[in-house]
């Protein structure tokens, strides 16, 4: 018994290991997603309508800063299968909207659900020019 122990003891520790060996890799990945873009919310291409979105990812897999001029909540960031992607929070002051996004090349493809608006919405960014 102390043996089988001992073994799911240090296989945990392996896996732990792994996952820490993961998130030290990820940070490359974050700094190509990290900073400032501008996503286009355009529903006509005729009428432009763009916002700003500032990501700031944290070793630890955290994600803060800013979409849609409104601050992000409990985001999360992972660089996993060949790509980065975020997940977070905002609030309109009225109800939750839900965002994930991915880096694909050089600019940022995503979603943000509404829940109190009943409106899903598909977004790109590019990078801000500064």
């Amino acid at each position: 018994m102390r043996a089988m122990l001992a073994c799911v003891l240090i296989l945990g520790l392996g896996s732990c290991a792994t996952q820490a060996e993961v998130r030290a890799s990820a940070p490359s990945g974050a700094a190509t997603l990290e900073g400032a873009w501008t996503v286009d919310l355009s529903t006509d291409p005729n009428s432009p309508y763009t916002k700003p979105m500032v990501l700031n990812l944290a070793a630890d897999g955290t994600v803060t800063g800013s979409f849609y001029e409104s601050e992000i909540i409990g985001g999360r960031w992972r660089a996993d299968r060949g790509r980065t992607c975020v997940s977070f929070r905002t609030t309109d002051g009225v109800g939750p909207y839900h965002t994930a996004a991915c880096l694909v090349g050089d600019h940022v493809e995503g979603q943000t659900w509404a829940e109190q608006r009943g409106f899903l919405f598909n977004w790109n960014a590019v990078r801000a020019v500064s």
